[in-house]
């Protein structure tokens, strides 16, 4: 993710931010330019930026919420901006708790679509394509006896549900213990979920699917029993070497899931360094792999090999700084010869040409 800069006086900005802090000005996210524009009010609720004063704008209808900071075209008959539109379900705003929560989820989804649209994604609504659109239900699972089924956080056919009770930090750390996974966080939700998503789309070329079984493996093997099977039986002491995590041991699908929200998790991260002019040199030892200077936008580069060189020295660096705090590892996962492999095929399905043919059919 990158900085921004207040356009009245400099102030360095974060992605989230309504607010300039050192000048007051109100702030609001243009997608189209990816920029986070200053703005003005003028008298009939419009908004000016100042780097372009003749333009109106308005917000989202869901910053009225504390859920949306994005911008659209003061003329536009859509209430909400792209990320939003993508809401099929969201929880009762009547609900102070569950606002609170959706607000936390909107700050991780709209993340997740600044990426989308970093990559060039095609980022479109189910309202628009039923068949091939993104779709989101935030629900409540107290809510749950109102429905045929309990909430449970996963994707189906374009639809990403998401259990609000994610938001809930101690409800998760208690999810995280009791799975023992080593890292579970709202913004991983949405990059694990809309891998399925994308598998889906990338499926339809029977070239890209016969690279994903070799990598992956045969997605054919039945999910429910490969599932009831993780969670009776424990990993196998093998898992660490062929698998980012021991849920993707579970079945293909969640390998390519598992794999693509941590290739996210890496260029994103990378994004930050690189605007933060990040350089890693250790004064002790003479390993030249530890050493970085981030010179380049992750998002931009097609080279895997030179994401990798960069990323493994940062996640030193930043490992050993939350050593430093009493916390645990900012990344506590090993990135093998075999997951490197695969996770080279989800940069290669993200970047190659192949990805406009499919997406866009």
């Amino acid at each position: 993710m990158k900085l921004f800069q207040c356009q009245n006086c400099g102030q360095l900005l974060y992605f989230e931010n309504t607010i300039c802090v050192k000048c007051g000005h109100a702030l609001g996210y243009l997608p189209a330019q990816n920029s986070l524009l200053t703005l003005t009010p003028t008298q009939d609720n419009r908004w000016l930026a100042a780097n372009a004063p003749s333009i109106a704008y308005r917000y989202c209808a869901n910053f009225a919420y504390g859920a949306c900071n994005w911008l659209v075209a003061a003329d536009d008959v859509e209430p909400f901006c792209l990320a939003c539109q993508l809401n099929r379900t969201i929880p009762d705003v009547n609900q102070a708790a569950y606002v609170e929560r959706w607000q936390k989820l909107e700050n991780a989804k709209h993340r997740l679509i600044y990426a989308l649209l970093q990559f060039n994604l095609p980022v479109i609504s189910k309202a628009v394509d039923d068949e091939w659109g993104l779709a989101f239900d935030f629900l409540a699972a107290d809510a749950a006896t109102e429905q045929s089924k309990p909430v449970t956080t996963g994707h189906a056919d374009g639809v990403i549900t998401i259990n609000i009770a994610e938001a809930d930090d101690a409800n998760r750390e208690q999810i995280r213990q009791s799975l023992a996974e080593p890292y579970r966080t709202i913004l991983g939700h949405f990059r694990h979920e809309i891998a399925h998503y994308y598998w889906m789309r990338f499926a339809q070329s029977q070239e890209w699917i016969d690279g994903f079984r070799q990598h992956f493996g045969d997605e054919r093997a039945d999910y429910g029993t490969s599932l009831a099977q993780h969670y009776t039986n424990p990993p196998s002491e093998q898992w660490r070497n062929n698998f980012i995590s021991s849920y993707a041991e579970a079945h293909p699908w969640e390998d390519w899931a598992e794999t693509w929200a941590h290739y996210l998790h890496l260029v994103d991260t990378l994004e930050t360094a690189y605007t933060f002019g990040i350089q890693v040199r250790p004064q002790l030892g003479t390993d030249a792999s530890l050493s970085t200077n981030m010179t380049f936008n992750a998002y931009e580069q097609s080279d895997f090999e030179r994401l990798i060189n960069n990323w493994l020295p940062i996640t030193f660096a930043v490992n050993s700084l939350n050593r430093s705090m009493g916390q645990p590892d900012l990344y506590p996962f090993v990135l093998t010869q075999a997951v490197l492999t695969k996770m080279a095929y989800v940069h290669n399905s993200i970047r190659a040409d192949i990805k406009n043919q499919i997406l866009t059919a």
